[in-house]
């Protein structure tokens, strides 16, 4: 199994250390995959990552404009989660790596990206599922501090339910990281063949779950008037010549012979 290291992280980012374990490297070589041969299909002109900045999850994008966002370095957008300094509906891809369930304010984070993007503009959400091994992991942890065992999984039911009320469409979805989240790099290769296995097995029971959503926009509806409703039009009247009579002096003369006659 190939293992993908994430780039060096500001001080301050809670995932900092952990994505340099071998755990944490397993999981970037799995979300990586994921998005790089979704993101080649997708065309615009503008994309933003929010959240992970150690990870360059665009790199495979044909975007012109191609933007990481986040409180820390190595962002070049540097910007609260819940107030992106980003224009309304200006954005054609937004990936949305990890950001939902370690913050306080998951639907504000929503309603960001929503504002954000363009009518039929891409969204693509990467979460740790809390029906898995990392789910029970996570509650074996109990008042652990660390990433990513501190975050309040969100359940891919729930969050596309949160989805539909902001108007998303949720058009794609799969399961990764099957295999146990051993620390030590040697027993997850040799569970390396879960993640066949698990796609077809148990496709519900992944360590992470993806999902790829647009945003849809109503548009005007013409109301017609019923048919009964309208109003008939009157039958316009024919123009009909007069008869005129002519005068009783006139035909008079007429009949009257002349001298000579």
């Amino acid at each position: 199994m190939e293992m993908v290291n994430a780039q060096p992280a500001a001080p301050g980012a809670p995932e900092a250390d952990w994505l340099a374990t071998p755990l944490g490297s397993y999981l970037v070589e799995q979300e990586q995959r994921f998005f790089d041969a979704t993101v080649v299909d997708l065309f615009g002109y503008n994309a933003l990552q929010v959240g992970l900045p150690q990870v360059d999850l665009l790199r495979a994008s044909r975007m012109t404009l191609r933007e990481r966002a986040a409180p820390v370095a190595p962002a070049g957008l540097r910007s609260d989660y819940t107030a992106l300094p980003v224009a309304a509906s200006v954005v054609d891809l937004v990936v949305l790596p990890h950001v939902l369930e370690f913050s306080p304010h998951p639907h504000q984070i929503l309603r960001e990206v929503e504002r954000i993007l363009m009518p039929d503009g891409h969204l693509l959400i990467s979460g740790l599922n809390p029906w898995s091994l990392w789910g029970i992991r996570r509650t074996l942890a109990g008042a652990e501090d660390t990433w990513p065992w501190q975050g309040e999984y969100i359940s891919l039911l729930q969050l596309k339910d949160w989805l539909t009320l902001l108007g998303f469409e949720v058009t794609a979805g799969r399961m990764g990281c099957y295999a146990p989240p051993f620390a030590q790099s040697k027993w997850l290769r040799r569970c390396g063949f879960m993640e066949a296995a698990g796609n077809r097995w148990w496709p519900f029971a992944g360590g992470v779950y993806f999902l790829q959503a647009v945003k849809r926009v109503v548009g005007m509806r013409v109301i017609m008037p019923r048919w009964s409703e309208r109003r008939r039009v009157k039958p316009a009247l024919a123009v009909v010549p007069r008869r005129v009579r002519q005068a009783e002096g006139v035909a008079a003369r007429a009949t009257v012979p002349h001298d000579g006659d």
